[in-house]
């Protein structure tokens, strides 16, 4: 398996349809971009919460971002009705590329199985056309998760720390019947199974190029 690093990333733009998408799909990357590069550049951008879940969504960011710039677009388009919403979300995510022209773009991927996340999965790329663009997958109830064709090994720690973290961030979610540690880290083990890792977040990369010499 050919493996790249990202040492290079010192900025990025983070989609999530709702809070909380973001961090259950790459709360290990995160950990361990902000661990590996101190003061990393982050723009959060959510379309829809709640006030109060809005105020999750920061908190949750301060504490998988340690030391990392943050910044936020939180927007409060309604949740599950997001392609009626198309143009607002294109000049949500045109006014993200405004405050930040980011080394690497993370968002839903296209075969994820919620409309909103689909939206963000296709109109992303078409607005960040010259940054690495990465889709990550959100488990949930439709049985939608797929094929990845690019993984981020997780330590161990790293990989329990995002749980632990999942867990103290969004109170509000801890009542759904998929919320638990078995759905969080049964993932990331067989996402690490395939990657000859311990534990792992996959993502989608559709374009790409391999930048060759100095």
């Amino acid at each position: 398996m050919l493996s790249l690093s990202l040492t290079g990333v010192r900025s990025l733009v983070a989609v999530g349809a709702h809070p909380d998408d973001i961090e259950i799909a790459a709360g290990g990357f995160l950990l361990s971009l902000a661990a590996q590069t101190p003061g990393v550049r982050v723009h959060y951008v959510l379309c829809s919460g709640s006030p109060d879940r809005q105020a999750e969504a920061r908190a949750a960011a301060a504490a998988f971002l340690p030391g990392a710039e943050l910044s936020f677009a939180l927007h409060t388009l309604p949740d599950g009705r997001l392609p009626a919403h198309w143009n607002a979300v294109k000049e949500i995510l045109h006014e993200a590329a405004g405050v930040l022209q980011p080394d690497l773009v993370i968002c839903p991927a296209p075969n994820d199985a919620h409309q909103d996340h689909r939206l963000l999965a296709e109109q992303t790329p078409t607005v960040f056309r010259d940054q690495l663009v990465l889709h990550y997958e959100i488990p949930k109830w439709d049985g939608d998760l797929a094929r990845r064709n690019l993984y981020v090994p997780l330590a161990d720690d790293v990989a329990r720390r995002k749980v632990e973290l999942l867990h103290e961030s969004f109170p509000s979610q801890k009542a759904r019947d998929w919320w638990d540690d078995e759905v969080f880290l049964g993932l990331a083990r067989l996402r690490g199974m395939e990657c000859r890792s311990r534990y792992a977040e996959a993502f989608d990369c559709s374009k790409a190029s391999l930048k060759i010499g100095s």
